[in-house]
């Protein structure tokens, strides 16, 4: 089972930092969950609308510019990171959950994020771009068939995991509040990988290895990976 760090090691630094990344790497996490906002052409990491829950800046961050997003401090003097530092950081064979929380054009994000993996090591096998927007998915799925997509749901509909099977997911992400062992069953019998969001405490952990769930959002990587051992 896939342990990937919720907004990186996230209880041990502050979230969607490159400390907090780089910390989960060194807590032996196979990968990160971050989440992207779409800033004029750049992609930047950060997980909320508004900037001071996280940093010492106030206002909505899709009304700031780049340069003073740059200047605030997101946590122990931490940056908020572009995608591209992100990518550029990440050890070969990790596994990237990129979540867009905004974007204003596909294209240009495709494009920027294109640029950040040229000067990766990782290629697109290695990343999964995740929404609760489906439409967005749609139309980067439109625009590259190849890109490995999850979608993001808070529900169980009456349909189960076929909205994703029409999206041409990869992957079906779903939160541990109504997860069911019914739900991880039906969603691998319709070709789907079964994520599940935010796990922390070592029993939900294995009984999600128990029902066969193929990886889980952390906030503690180094308590998944002492529960999980080395299950991937």
């Amino acid at each position: 089972m896939l342990i990937l760090a919720h907004r990186g090691a996230s209880r041990d630094a502050p979230e969607n930092t490159l400390r907090a990344f780089n910390e989960a790497f060194a807590q032996h996490a196979h990968g990160l969950e971050l989440d992207t906002y779409q800033v004029a052409r750049d992609i930047m990491v950060f997980h909320d609308r508004w900037l001071h829950r996280t940093t010492n800046g106030t206002g909505r961050v899709a009304d700031q510019t780049v340069a003073m997003l740059r200047t605030l401090d997101a946590g122990w003097g931490e940056r908020i990171p572009f995608l591209r530092d992100v990518l550029a950081m990440a050890p070969a064979r990790s596994v990237m959950n990129i979540e867009i929380k905004h974007l204003h054009d596909v294209p240009s994000w495709l494009g920027e994020f294109d640029e950040g993996l040229h000067h990766s090591v990782l290629t697109t096998d290695d990343i999964i771009i995740s929404s609760f927007n489906h439409r967005w998915l749609h139309e980067i799925k439109q625009q590259r068939p190849a890109m490995r997509i999850g979608a993001l749901t808070a529900n169980y509909a009456l349909s189960g995991p076929q909205f994703a099977v029409e999206l041409g997911a990869y992957s079906l992400h779903v939160t541990l509040d109504m997860i069911e062992e019914e739900y991880v069953r039906e969603a691998h019998q319709a070709g789907l990988k079964v994520m599940v969001y935010t796990v922390d405490m070592p029993e939900d952990m294995l009984m999600l290895k128990s029902w066969g769930v193929d990886g889980i959002f952390t906030n503690v990587p180094a308590i998944a990976r002492a529960t999980l051992g080395e299950y991937i």
